[in-house]
């Protein structure tokens, strides 16, 4: 079985390689994804809205950057804060919650302090 940090390992190395069936591993069939906007629910929805619609197409951009600014793994939940500059959006603070059950992620919070570059 695999432990929440290495869940959450995968999470972003494929995020970063910008590998949609590799970030869709990590996720169950039935997982939610809140954001402030709207909710995802099921890995279809996850894939196409949060990913392939949302996040996907800014970080498709070779000078993108992103750091890592804090990682804590408590049990099944994983807590990430980062930061990250792609050419048309500065995302200034960054935050997902993860609950990963049985080796996978079961929901996730995201919320993003952003601007536009321009």
């Amino acid at each position: 079985m695999s432990t929440t940090e290495s869940v959450l390992d995968h999470h972003l190395e494929t995020f970063g390689a910008l590998d949609a069936e590799g970030i869709m591993e990590d996720y169950a069939d039935d997982a939610v994804v809140i954001t402030e906007e709207e909710v995802f629910r099921g890995v279809e929805a996850i894939r196409e809205g949060f990913f392939e619609e949302g996040l996907f197409p800014d970080f498709d951009d070779p000078d993108a950057t992103f750091s890592l600014n804090t990682q804590v793994v408590e049990g099944d939940y994983a807590y990430i804060v980062w930061r990250a500059e792609t050419s048309n959006t500065t995302y200034e603070f960054a935050t997902d919650t993860f609950v990963i059950r049985d080796g996978e992620i079961v929901s996730q919070t995201f919320a993003a302090e952003t601007s536009a570059n321009d």
